[in-house]
């Protein structure tokens, strides 16, 4: 394409100070002619590019030229820099190539303070290759096959059109049609297994990414106010996983929290172990202990 072509070749006159047409011809593989327009292209842009004649001679960029003075702000410039850090955690550019010419380009040297890691402690080889795998799938319009663990604990083959990733709430979700379904699906990055990228074509334009609300908690669903004694050891983790305006900090210590309602409350709790204690409501504090009961009776049944 002409834009990438005349972005490299900005770059290379910054670089190299000076270059022959015949030179940069050969470089991209046009002719002297393609080349000369280009030339003609960026100094009515405002590039300050200039030519000499003769033995020596040659394309040369003005010295103090520097790409912010052209076409972005200094501002700008930070934040693309700092876009492209962030999305080199994706693997989807190659980074150090990029960022390496950008830097050179706005005479920026640009800190290295964000580091942006996706994948989990632990995981993070497996992460990235699936991550790349759908990556490829979706840019590619490739069908993708692999066993999904759903909520319920059941393991099934499906066939999609990968559609879109999206990272929300630390977790990766897979947008997408599913064949098996006729429907568009949702799936949780981390549950996806024994995927593999089929050799079956498909058109993107023709579906549509859905929406990831259903699989996270529907804002529809009735709002319950949950208290609780939680212990100096885990009161980070509500600062964690709630909202600032769902948080209530109470005169005796205790937390009261804004929760959509549903069974997950009581599995929440209770992964708290031995530092929390529900207050209110009641019928909440007795499924959790009916929980725990239950928990007692599998490890007495095997003493």
């Amino acid at each position: 394409m002409q834009i990438n072509r005349l972005f490299e070749i900005v770059y290379i006159l910054m670089n190299k100070k000076q270059i022959t047409a015949n030179e940069l011809a050969a470089y991209f593989e046009v002719s002297k002619r393609t080349i000369l327009r280009d030339i003609d292209a960026l100094t009515t842009a405002g590039i300050p590019i200039y030519t000499t004649q003769g033995k020596g001679g040659g394309i040369f960029i003005q010295d103090n030229f520097l790409l912010n003075k052209a076409f972005v702000s200094e501002d700008e410039q930070k934040q693309i820099l700092f876009s492209l850090q962030s999305m080199a955690a994706t693997g989807v550019i190659e980074s150090d190539k990029i960022l390496g010419r950008l830097r050179s380009l706005f005479d920026n040297p640009s800190k290295e303070w964000i580091e942006v890691d996706f994948s989990r402690w632990g995981h993070s080889e497996t992460d990235n290759i699936k991550f790349e795998m759908l990556k490829n799938a979706i840019i590619n319009e490739l069908v993708v096959s692999f066993d999904y663990l759903s909520a319920f604990g059941e393991s099934k083959g499906r066939e999609v059109y990968p559609l879109k990733l999206t990272f929300k709430s630390k977790v990766w979700y897979l947008q997408s049609y599913c064949l098996r379904d006729n429907d568009y699906r949702v799936f949780k990055f981390t549950r996806i297994s024994n995927m593999q990228v089929l050799r079956k074509a498909f058109t993107s334009g023709d579906y549509e990414a859905p929406d990831i609300e259903p699989l996270g908690m529907d804002l529809s669903l009735s709002r319950v106010d949950v208290t609780i004694m939680v212990s100096s050891r885990a009161k980070y983790r509500i600062y964690d996983e709630f909202a600032e305006g769902d948080i209530t900090v109470n005169e005796d210590g205790s937390f009261t929290l804004r929760m959509t309602h549903g069974k997950w409350i009581c599995d929440y709790i209770l992964s708290y172990g031995t530092a929390i204690e529900v207050v209110s409501p009641k019928y909440i504090r007795d499924e959790v202990l009916s929980r725990i009961e239950q928990i007692i009776k599998i490890y007495a049944s095997k003493t």
